[in-house]
Formats: C-alpha cells, structure tokens, sequence
C-alpha cells in the first residue's frame, strides 16, 4: 500500500530535507533558483500515505532534479565555511580567518539561467516580475539583508534596460496608479508590463511584514538573467554594452553613496544621455514600406490590412514627440517623464542648479512646453504651454497629441483612464471609457420625462388611428358582401325564384340557412363591437420576492444538472461570477457618490458665489447712497 500512485509521486518538504542533505533555509533558497515549487494533490490524504495532516509536498521527480543540481555541493560547503570561520573567530585566529574569507565559495548560477530559459522569447515572457522587483530594489538604501552593491547593481541593470527602450522606441502603455508607475513595451512580439515605484523616503519595515532574505535571493537570481538580457538586446541593436556614460554620472563616490538625492539624480541623469554604437547607421532609419497588393493575394486579407493598420498607429507613436522641447519643473518627478519624452523623440531638461544633467536652460525660447505641477506660477513665457503631467501619459495611451486647454496650470483634470483593460469586457466601464470609445455618446443625452411622455402621446395616437381604419376597413369589405348577395348586380330576385327546379330549392334553402348563420355572426360581432370601450388601465405591482426566489429556484435546478465530476469548476464559476457582480455593483456606488459630491460641491460654489455677489451688490448701494 502507498508504494505506488500519488503516494509515490509526491514528497513531503521533511523527506526532501533529508534526502538532500540540507537545512531549511538552502533548501528554500535552491527551490527559488531552480523554479521548484510545492504541489497541491488531487488527493491529499493518498498523497500523504493515509496521514490527515496538512503537509507541504512536492513532486518526487522535481527532487530527484535537485540532487543532480552543482550548486548543492556549494551550498553544502557554505555550512562548512560558517563553521570553520566560526572557530577561528572564538579562537581569534584572524590568519586564517582572512585566508578563508579571500576563498569565500561562490554560487555560479549562468548555467541556470539557460537551463530555465532555453530560449531568448522565454527570458522575454518572464521579464515581468523580474523588472518590478528590481526597480523596487534600485530604490533601497544599504540595510541588513541588502547590500549596497545589490542595489547599486540594480540601479545599473535597469538604467541599461531603459536606455534600451528609448533607443529602440517600444514604450507602448503607460499609467499613473498607487503602486507606482506602469510601463508596458512590445519586444520582438513580447507585450512586457513592470512597475516604478514612487520615490519616497525609505521607511523601514518589520520582519513580519516582508521577508527580505527571500526577496534578495529572487533578486540574485533576477540580476544574472537581467545582465544576458540585457547584453543581447544591446547587441541587437548594434549598441556598446556595457554602456559608456560620462565621467560625473553612475559612479559611486563616498559623497554620493553618503548622500540620497545625488544617488538618484545620478540615475536620472543618466537617461539623458546617448549611447554609443558600434555602426554609424542613424537612430531613426526609415521603415520599409508594405505592398499591399501583394499581400492582399493571401486569403486573410482582412487580417493583413489589420496588421497593416497597427504598424502605421506604431510608427506615428514612436514619433510622438519629435520636434518638442520640455522643461520639467522641480517639483515635478522627473524619472518616468524623461522615459516617456525621450522613448518618443522629444528633448527634455530640468534646473542644472539643482539637479545635473540638463541639457538646456528654462530660458530656451526653443522650449514648446514646461510641465507643472502647481497651482500658479510667477513667471511664465508665453512661446510655450504650461502643462501638467497627466497630459504626456494621456497622449501616450490616445496615440496623438491632445489639446493642452484642459492640462494647463490649476485646471481640473480629465480621468485618467487605464489602457490596460479590455475595451470588450462584461464588467463595469466608466462613463469617459465609453465616451472614447463611441464619440456618440458623448454628444447624445438622456431625456427628460416631460419629453419622454410628450414622445409617447404621437405614438398612442398613432395606434389609435390604425386600429380604427382597420375597424373601417372591415365593415366596408361586410358591407360589399351583403350587397352582392341580395341586392347587387350579381344577386337573386324573389320573382325569379318560381321558375326555379326542386334542387336549386334546396340549395337556395342551404344557402338561406348559411346566410342565417353568418348573419348571426355578425350580429353577434356588432354587439361586441357596441361593448367595446376604452378602460382605465391597472398597474402591476411586481413582486421582488417572487423574482429572487423564481432566480434561486432556477439556480438550483441548474446546480443539480451539472454532472458531479464538474461541480467543483461550477462553484468556481458561480464564485468569480458572483465576485465581478459585487465588484462591479461597488464601483457604481462609488461612482453615483463622486458625482453626487461633484455636484453638492458645485451647487455649494454657486451659493457662495451668489451670496458674494449680493454682498458686492449692497457695499455698492450703501456708496453710492453716501
């Protein structure tokens, strides 16, 4: 019993310990750098071999995976490294204490990354995490757990795969949130989305709340693969990797690594600057043109046109901001606008008293627009507009150059939308959201109901008017019957009956008798007719109770015909339903709440506004009555 099956398949984390010969912390540490994590199994109770507990399992063979993996045996001789340097520091025995920290082991891990990445579109699919988390890490100062040659060499990693974007112009989404900011650029066909966190004073955190030792191995293991990346992606653009960058910029001095504004006014500097390449092509070399009439040949024409369509939206978008000068003011942050204005050909500087690295003055009357983000300014040139920073993300996401009117300084900005939702989807979309997507609505509106009831009376007359020219038209086609039968031209007259045989009497007293009935009919249907009148109409109450347990009721029947293998994917389904329901009815309240405070707010100004004036009004009476 349990030697086969999922007993055999799965491995509790205490028999893995033991099997490999490692304590806990190397054992999670391994798992991280090779990608292994714990399984959930279909059975839990066959899986643990009869026991009730709740244990932490893996696959057996992900085990036997990690036993032929090098880095255990330098694992293993980390613990023999503490132990000896243990001993020469309680006998203080720094001799040979300093000789075995110059032979400290270290953990190769290039092997792994081409084992977990075979390929260089997989390293693309995973990039994800890998920016977030060490951008967050380039923010860090030196603590405990984070060494300043970790952050420092973060900091150098995504500068580098910065500069890559803006020399090759794949910034595609960008958006403003809570977290941070979010980019999102297109690599050889690989949508990659990551965050910039704000910068804010670092405030430590306890140990509870993150575990910075877990963090730092995954940032270990992110900085190998991130420095292949990187040196591919510069390669293929013909740039010189590592990056030359001017003397004063991206060197750690005891002044910068002592003060934190130059540690980060150093990174920022560095975007401003250009690579050097290994070619003398130039940046922007022209695409080549697509011959449609060729492709239209293929079957899929459709899709070809499409294709064809997002090319040209691509390369208008990486030309966005040619030929546009700005000035960030100080306190604006400057780091995700210089990426954006620089991924999409524009110049951009600050204050070089302040902060280095600019490359123009705010005395340049070259300049087109100066990004604010205050209510006022004393100053202003009158060659350029006062924008606030929503406006670059803005343009950004629409693919054109907006209207600056409603971004100047002290206006109320527009909603920022995010692009990175579907425009199709079921759940709840703002009103702006739909309004860019269908211009129509925004010049249609809702009527009142004094003009819908004043719609509905044409139409109830309407109505009335077809129902009484049918009325009309019947008795008129009745009447012609009746005429032809016994008075019209086609008639019988009673003189001529006497000559007439036995039989056509008898199928004149037949036809009597039908005409007797169809006679009744229509007397029967001028009655009803006489009957009919116009009756004051009831309201139906309808009964919500009813409804809800009419819903229930149908809820469960379908919960019953669902087949038992699938009841666990029905109540999953039901559960997301109901979750996207809740979501969506939230937003909704929040939103009525926004708008009804919006409009308190305004109705409360225009008070203020009246009273003022009244006040004005009486002040003037009074001097003028003096």
């Amino acid at each position: 019993q349990y030697e086969s099956g999922e007993a055999a398949q799965y491995i509790s984390r205490r028999a893995a310990l033991r099997k490999l010969q490692l304590s806990l912390n190397d054992f999670r540490r391994l798992c991280i750098l090779k990608g292994v994590y714990p399984r959930e199994p279909k059975h839990r109770r066959r899986a643990q071999k009869g026991s009730s507990e709740i244990k932490i399992l893996y696959h057996a063979k992900d085990i036997r995976f990690l036993l032929h993996e090098s880095i255990v045996w330098t694992l293993r001789d980390y613990k023999i490294f503490a132990r000896k340097t243990g001993r020469d520091r309680a006998i203080k025995d720094f001799r040979n204490l300093n000789r075995r920290l110059a032979m400290f082991p270290e953990l190769k891990l290039d092997h792994i990354v081409k084992e977990r990445y075979p390929t260089f579109i997989d390293a693309l699919k995973d990039l994800d995490d890998c920016l977030t988390l060490l951008f967050l890490f380039s923010t860090f100062p030196s603590l405990h757990l984070i060494p300043r040659e970790q952050s420092s060499l973060c900091r150098r990693l995504t500068i580098e795969f910065l500069h890559y974007i803006i020399a090759s112009k794949s910034l595609r989404k960008v958006f403003i949130s809570i977290k941070g900011y979010y980019f999102q650029a297109e690599i050889k066909g690989q949508k990659i989305t990551w965050i910039v966190p704000h910068y804010y004073p670092f405030k430590p955190q306890s140990r509870q709340e993150v575990d910075f030792k877990v963090m730092s191995i995954f940032v270990e293991f992110y900085t190998i693969m991130m420095g292949f990346t990187n040196f591919r992606l510069f390669h293929g653009l013909n740039l010189a990797y590592p990056p030359q960058f001017p003397s004063s910029v991206l060197q750690d001095s005891e002044d910068t690594l002592k003060d934190e504004s130059s540690f980060v006014s150093d990174r920022i500097a560095a975007l401003n600057f250009e690579l050097l390449r290994t070619d003398k092509l130039q940046e922007d070399e022209e695409e080549l043109d697509i011959d449609m009439e060729l492709l239209e040949q293929d079957g899929d024409s459709k899709r070809i046109i499409k294709m064809k369509q997002e090319a040209q939206e691509v390369s208008r978008l990486r030309t966005l901001f040619k030929g546009l000068k700005f000035f960030i003011n100080r306190e604006v942050p400057r780091e995700p606008l210089v990426i954006i204005i620089r991924s999409f050909g524009g110049k951009v500087s600050w204050d070089s008293s302040i902060f280095s690295g600019a490359t123009f003055d705010e005395s340049d009357e070259t300049i087109t627009h100066q990004v604010v983000d205050r209510p006022s300014l004393s100053t202003q040139y009158i060659s350029r507009d006062y924008i606030q920073p929503q406006w670059l993300f803005d343009c950004v996401n629409r693919c054109q150059l907006l209207p600056t009117n409603q971004y100047f300084v002290g206006e109320s900005l527009p909603a920022h939308l995010s692009p990175f939702v579907d425009a199709k989807r079921d759940t709840y979309i703002p009103p702006e959201e739909r309004a860019l997507h269908d211009p129509s609505l925004i010049e249609t509106h809702v009527q009142s109901d004094d003009d819908s009831e004043d719609d509905a009376e044409p139409e109830e007359d309407a109505v009335d008017q077809e129902l009484l020219d049918e009325q009309l038209q019947r008795a008129y086609q009745e009447e012609t019957a009746e005429y032809k039968k016994y008075g019209g031209p086609d008639g019988v007259h009673e003189d001529e009956e006497d000559g007439l045989s036995d039989e056509e009497l008898e199928e004149e007293s037949e036809d009597d008798d039908e005409e007797e009935e169809v006679d009744e009919k229509t007397r029967r249907l001028k009655e009803e007719k006489q009957k009919m009148s116009v009756q004051s109409g009831k309201v139906h109450k309808v009964n919500k109770r009813q409804e809800r347990k009419a819903e229930v009721d149908e809820h469960r029947l379908k919960a019953r015909m669902v087949k038992p293998r699938h009841r666990n994917l029905f109540r999953h389904l039901i559960r997301k339903q109901q979750t996207e329901e809740k979501e969506e009815w939230l937003l909704r309240k929040k939103r009525r709440t926004i708008d009804a405070n919006d409009k308190e707010a305004k109705k409360t100004a225009k008070r203020e506004a009246r009273k003022a004036a009244a006040a004005a009004a009486a002040a003037a009476s009074k001097l003028s009555g003096k």
